[in-house]
């Protein structure tokens, strides 16, 4: 074996066999340095950075590591004894009542009791048919509530937010589960050490994060939903083709983060204008410099356009709009026939159904309450930072109708103003939202939002009518 490798780390020295170890059947970087650093969402790097992992301050003289096989490598880490991706039984009776206790909504069981109507006085609230929390984002909670419980003694930590939700985030940290922190943007794992407990979420965690948590020796809480490994087999069977990934998402999404980490190339488009420029440039060709600028925190470590852009498969982020990612699948279908006509289709193209069940149905049930023309107002209820609802919102917004994203009912102010996300993604303060007189509010949730916040942002609703019937004219 060769003479260690000496790494600098944060002022100290690593003897490379301590902090590395490569397997050469896998050929699997393992990182176990003092500290351990990833850029979170929201950040202006590229994806490649995001998901790659850098040692800070660290130097790295040489080292030969073999191409990873990144599904054995993830199906390593997930088989180990340290690995729990079912829950706690011993604690799923006493975790289920705490979650009725925190999360439901007697009025939300009285809409649907009533034909998703109910009238109070001069309001009128009409409830979209799905909404709310999805069985993947209420499996997330539901196992971090029961990590909490069966490791009474041990420090828990958790990669990332559990959902995208406030309220719920909060929860979870009032539990004493601590959130990897960050600063100036970079995640700091320094902090875990080996038999802790640490919860990757809903979102799922990139291949680096595993690998270094694994090799950290902790126990670790998956709660990923399982659309989102859906699109990991999806993009796994892109690269055993030597195909592309064309993963329609947002670059600093945690869902896109750790999907681009299971990917040998890909680039991600964010809406379909961007699906029409590389569909171009892998029909025609183009300026590469300006391809490479236009997407450089959205393309993998060396990509060439030139080169990566003749086999192409598509995936998805699980929360993107559905009927968006259809049509660029299409988009990319026809490109691929013109180019390489229909006997050789299959061989440079292949796009796999990842779309999210629950993103869908609450997608169509906001379609269907808008074509009732007797809604005033409405509000749609989730995280701000959550992408599926803020494209519940778009809908809205693209029928013409008043729509307003909340993420708590503390942002309906009791001066009649109200503090929302904007279809623009913008935080702004709309005076007097809602209309004198007669109301019918139209209502309902992202995947991320227990009903119990619905109800609190409803009643807000009701208090400000009834305050305004209860002044004279």
């Amino acid at each position: 074996m060769a003479a260690p490798m000496r790494v600098a780390v944060l002022g100290a020295t690593l003897a490379a066999t301590t902090a590395f170890t490569c397997t050469p059947s896998t050929g699997s970087l393992r990182l176990a340095a003092a500290v351990h650093e990833l850029r979170p969402s929201g950040m202006p790097v590229s994806a490649s950075q995001l998901a790659a992992p850098k040692l800070r301050g660290a130097t790295v003289l040489s080292m030969a590591v073999e191409k990873l096989d990144k599904r054995k490598e993830r199906r390593r880490i997930v088989s180990s004894e340290n690995f729990n991706r079912r829950g706690f039984a011993e604690t799923k009776e006493e975790v289920e009542g705490v979650m009725v206790e925190e999360f439901t909504s007697d009025m939300i069981k009285e809409l649907k009791a009533n034909d998703n109507t109910l009238i109070r006085d001069n309001v009128t609230v009409k409830l979209a048919t799905d909404f709310g929390f999805c069985w993947g984002v209420e499996r997330a909670v539901a196992m971090a509530y029961e990590a909490r419980s069966f490791y009474q003694d041990d420090e828990i930590h958790i990669t990332n937010e559990i959902i995208h939700n406030p309220g719920v985030n909060a929860r979870i940290g009032e539990m004493g589960i601590n959130f990897v922190p960050a600063e100036e943007g970079v995640k700091d794992f320094s902090k875990i050490k080996a038999g802790d407990v640490v919860i990757l979420p809903a979102f799922g965690a990139s291949l680096e994060e595993m690998q270094l948590l694994d090799q950290k020796g902790v126990r670790i809480v998956d709660t990923t939903c399982p659309w989102v490994s859906k699109v990991w087999n999806a993009v796994d069977t892109h690269q055993r083709k030597d195909m592309t990934s064309v993963i329609h998402g947002k670059w600093a999404h945690e869902e896109s983060i750790a999907t681009a980490s299971f990917c040998e190339d890909y680039v991600l488009v964010k809406d379909m204008d961007e699906a029409k420029y590389v569909a171009q440039y892998m029909l025609e060709g183009g300026n590469k410099e300006e391809f490479l600028e236009k997407f450089k925190n959205a393309i993998s470590k060396g990509f060439d356009p030139d080169v990566h852009l003749k086999k192409v498969g598509i995936a998805n982020q699980t929360t993107m709009y559905k009927e968006e990612t259809a049509a660029i699948a299409k988009l990319f279908e026809r490109t691929a026939l013109k180019k390489f006509g229909p006997e050789k289709l299959n061989e440079h193209f292949m796009a796999l159904d990842t779309i999210c069940d629950a993103t869908q149905e609450r997608q169509d049930a906001i379609q269907v309450l808008l074509k009732d023309d007797g809604v005033d107002v409405f509000l749609i209820v989730g995280g701000w930072d959550s992408s599926n609802t803020a494209h519940l919102l778009e809908i809205v917004h693209m029928q013409g109708k008043t729509g307003y994203h909340i993420d708590a009912a503390a942002r309906i102010k009791e001066d009649g103003s109200i503090e929302h996300r904007d279809h623009e993604g913008k935080i702004v303060l709309t005076e007097n939202f809602l209309p004198k007189g007669k109301l019918t509010l139209g209502i309902t949730s992202g995947a991320s939002t227990p009903d119990r916040y619905m109800q609190d942002s409803v009643e807000r609703v009701f208090l400000l009518k009834a305050l305004e019937d209860a002044v004279p004219a």
